[in-house]
């Protein structure tokens, strides 16, 4: 079963060199105990752009698709067997990164 892990930012902005070796480690436990799928950060959302086409013309907008002062800031795609072990997971990458973490499952 494949999970989701976002990383939440509240604010805090990018990450601290002591966060980075620490996501590093948490990388290299997913990639060795086999729950890595795939990973990777992202900047923050001011340059971000949402695009509309579900009507008669295209709308770009600028800026990100809600306001707040949380954001996507990364995320972890993991297999994991269930549930439990998915939110173990949740729990060290939110330690690792020094920010909220949110656990969904796919579809």
């Amino acid at each position: 079963m494949q999970f989701m892990l976002s990383v939440i930012d509240d604010g805090t902005g990018p990450s601290t060199p002591v966060e980075d070796a620490a996501i590093d480690v948490f990388n290299s436990k997913l990639q060795t105990e086999g729950y890595w799928v795939f990973a990777g950060g992202l900047g923050s959302p001011e340059p971000a752009t949402v695009i509309d086409n579900r009507g008669a013309e295209v709308v770009f907008t600028d800026g990100p698709f809600v306001e707040s002062k949380e954001y996507l800031a990364g995320f972890w795609i993991i297999e994991a067997d269930d549930l439990d072990i998915a939110l173990k997971l949740g729990a060290e990458g939110s330690k690792c990164c020094n920010r909220k973490v949110e656990v969904r499952p796919f579809l």
